[in-house]
């Protein structure tokens, strides 16, 4: 393949190259062609720059040529153009100058004729007059100029000859018929078109052609009838046939095949019926009604296949005749928006309405309601009728009725219709509010925050709305005023304490609760509630005298010839808490290296661990601690010295009391008088407030319950009692022994004994509990 260099004018160089060349072949000198010293190229930063091109060319930057990079397709390039240029910008700096180069691509012959179909049918009736031409598809060749497609030709047949219509751009093939047909001596001819273009050496593509013969369409078809009637119920199903029509047509193929249809411009008959195109029949597709219309004229074709088809009409009538069809229906002309639980019977609640669009019995209505409901249905005239109440109503049990009235008429078969009325029932305020418990039990610690929240209580209202919403209140005691110690939330029943309770003090209160209603008039309803406090440790245990007198000394003496288990002491101390907070324990601490005494831990007797030795010292500091059982631990702590004596007569000196004047009043005597005024006072105290319990009892008001009484019985039993409440534990004879007596909560356990004494409960128990066994204290609840 050539390449040629065809000028340059104003900086503007072309070269011309044909398409499908080679990578690496040469189109041109640029260096040469633009007066450009090949060593001054890559020092002026010799580049083409053309967008996209730049993928199909490149420079070499040592001699200044122009190559081919890529195999270049014109067709694909510069589809449906018959020039196509590659445009490049040449650009060189130091001075900057651009140059334009256009590159002609050259078309060569590659592409062989290809019509759009491999297949053309032409349709001609053999009644068509020689001479008539018939336009066939063109072939196209991508190529241009000469390598395009330059003529056709058809194969011999002794039916039509080819020519080419020139008035458009390009030529295109004609098919003219110059002898008539006849389509019963053959129907089909058969033809191959063959498109050439001028290439060299020359391609060729080529299409068959079908002429099929039609026949002549020279007859209409023909209805047996003019005019067709047919009678349908109006429920009648869908897709039920009405008639078959039937119409014929002397014609052959499709000349005499017919076709059925609706003419066009029936209004409303395309929704109510169809017709099969083939076998004429006509089926139902909508729903008739012969309250709406009573008949329909429908207008039929029937025409053929011809290519020139023909055309024949008919009229068909359908008469729609009426069945009972047609439901009651039901109109709610008043209701009352809702109906009170307290209404009387005979009250109106709805007003009904029925009516049937048929006529004779068909149109005769009867209607009815659930023989269950607390409702009847009477009836004024003819199609009116009312609901009203027959039986009292209770809203707390049924808030709503659904009720179904059914109305029958007496067609054949009876065709019904049922509508429901929500008939609401008002609530009045008849039910009080109730508590889930009558009695009900708290439990609260001591020390507890002022204002602190114990409780909730809730209360129940079986009605609704203004009626259901319930108040709480405190009742007023009798005893005292019930705001200094409970408080309530009248909206939510929250519970407060309006004070520090100290179990010491009070262990029980008891108060009544009422919940009311806000109905017209408003209900109320009573609880009881009991508060119990639980013991917190909170008081340090007291060590007894004589070891607590004030300004006293504690010594005592012992014989130096004292044997092991020599009692020297024995400290007593209290607890004013309850249960394992009032549980004590005894500890001694003597000096190091001593371990000459020991104490009970339960008992606080302190004895001799072993006999006296020369090493030991005369005197011995003890320091004993009480600690109770609470958390934290609260304790007391005293000091006593063991003084050993050489003789007895030592331990009876410092035993004998110190002589006083008659006529002076000893610290003593003044101890033993307060003692017995406490005593006395305690005791008066104690019967005023047993009394004042005994009252507060029988008014059934707020209660407070005072302290704990302890008596020893003969069988060295103990007995707890507590205001009404009295309990019984049992130790063994060797009280010294036992570790501890526990005074538990006032609530008897579930294996003890109950028995009724004077209205009062007393727990027994049923065994002896020594310090051998795991038990060691009780835990009563109730």
């Amino acid at each position: 393949k050539s390449l040629c260099l065809c000028g340059w004018m104003s900086r503007q160089i072309v070269y011309t190259m044909s398409e499908e060349v080679s990578p690496g072949t040469f189109v041109g000198n640029l260096a040469k062609d633009l007066n450009l010293r090949v060593d001054d190229l890559e020092s002026r930063g010799f580049r083409i720059s053309s967008g996209s091109s730049n993928n199909y060319f490149v420079v070499n930057l040592k001699n200044g040529a122009l190559y081919v990079t890529e195999t270049m397709d014109r067709e694909l390039l510069c589809p449906n153009v018959h020039t196509c240029t590659v445009t490049l910008e040449t650009i060189v700096n130091d001075p900057l100058n651009v140059y334009n180069i256009e590159v002609k691509i050259l078309d060569i012959n590659d592409n062989s004729p290809l019509f759009p179909e491999k297949v053309q049918y032409i349709l001609i009736s053999e009644l068509t007059l020689p001479g008539t031409k018939f336009p066939l598809l063109s072939a196209e060749d991508p190529d241009v100029g000469i390598n395009s497609v330059t003529s056709y030709k058809v194969s011999n047949n002794p039916f039509f000859n080819l020519e080419e219509n020139t008035e458009a751009d390009s030529p295109s093939p004609e098919l003219v018929l110059k002898k008539a047909l006849d389509r019963e001596n053959q129907s089909t001819i058969h033809l191959t078109l063959s498109a050439i273009d001028g290439g060299k050496p020359s391609r060729s593509g080529t299409t068959n052609i079908i002429v099929t013969v039609l026949d002549a369409n020279d007859n209409a078809p023909v209805f047996s009838k003019a005019v067709y009637k047919a009678q349908v119920l109006e429920n009648v199903s869908r897709g039920t046939t009405l008639i078959k029509l039937n119409a014929t047509d002397p014609d052959e193929g499709v000349n005499g095949e017919v076709v059925f249809g609706f003419k066009q411009g029936q209004k409303g008959i395309a929704d109510k019926f169809a017709i099969n195109s083939s076998s004429g029949e006509i089926f139902v597709i909508g729903t008739l009604d012969f309250e709406d219309i009573t008949a329909f004229e429908i207008r039929v074709e029937a025409r053929d296949r011809g290519h020139t088809p023909l055309a024949s009409h008919c009229k068909v009538l359908v008469e729609i005749l009426d069945v009972n069809d047609n439901a009651p229906d039901i109109t709610l002309s008043s209701l009352l928006d809702s109906v009170s639980e307290d209404a009387k019977q005979g009250t109106g609640v709805a007003f009904i309405t029925v009516q049937d669009k048929d006529g004779g019995k068909n149109g005769k209505v009867h209607c009815s309601i659930p023989k269950n409901s607390p409702f009847a249905l009477e009836s004024t005239e003819g199609k009116y009728y009312s609901l009203v109440l027959r039986e009292d109503l209770d809203r707390e049990q049924i808030a709503q009725y659904n009720i179904s009235v059914t109305a029958t008429d007496e067609g054949t078969p009876p065709l019904s219709k049922t509508s429901v009325l929500a008939i609401d029932i008002s609530d009045v305020n008849d039910n009080a509010p109730r508590f889930q418990e009558s009695i009900i039990n708290i439990y609260v610690k001591e020390n507890g925050p002022t204002g602190g929240h114990i409780a909730t209580v809730s209360a129940q209202d079986n009605d609704s709305g203004e009626n259901a919403r319930v108040t709480y209140a405190l009742l007023d005691s009798s005893n005292m005023p019930l705001s200094t110690a409970i408080s309530i939330n009248s909206v939510t029943g929250e519970i407060y304490c309006m004070q520090t309770f100290n179990f010491e003090q009070v262990k029980t209160l008891q108060f009544h609760v009422q919940a009311t209603d806000s109905g017209v008039p408003p209900l109320s309803g009573n609880a009881t509630v009991n508060v119990y406090i639980l013991d917190e440790n909170d008081n340090s245990p007291v060590i007894l005298p004589p070891y607590s007198e004030p300004g006293s000394v504690n010594t005592e003496n012992i014989h130096y010839s004292a044997e092991a288990g020599y009692f020297v002491a024995k400290i007593r101390a209290v607890d004013i808490d309850s249960g394992y907070n009032a549980l004590l324990s005894y500890h001694i601490t003597e000096p190091k290296g001593t371990n000459l005494f020991r104490i009970g831990t339960s008992t606080g007797e302190i004895r001799t661990r072993r006999r006296m030795s020369d090493n030991d010292f005369k005197t011995h500091p003890l320091i004993i601690t009480v600690s109770d059982n609470g958390e934290p631990s609260l304790s007391a702590t005293m000091s006593m010295d063991v003084v050993v004596v050489e003789s007895i007569d030592d331990i009876k000196t410092s035993l004998s009391p110190v002589p006083v004047k008659e006529d002076s009043f000893s610290d003593l005597n003044l101890y033993l008088l307060i003692a017995i005024v406490s005593v006395s006072v305690i005791f008066l105290l104690s019967l005023m407030g047993f009394i004042a319990v005994k009252c507060s009892r029988t008014d059934g008001g707020f209660s407070w319950y005072g302290a704990p009484v302890i008596n020893t019985h003969p069988d060295g039993s103990w007995s707890y009692s507590k205001s009404t409440q009295q309990y019984d534990v049992c130790f063994s004879s060797d009280t010294i022994k036992s570790d501890m007596v526990v005074f538990p909560s006032p609530f008897p356990p579930a294996d003890a004994e109950l028995i009724s004494i004077n209205g009062e409960d007393t727990l027994k128990c049923t065994q002896t509990f020594t310090t051998t066994e795991k038990v060691r204290h009780l835990v009563l609840e109730k």
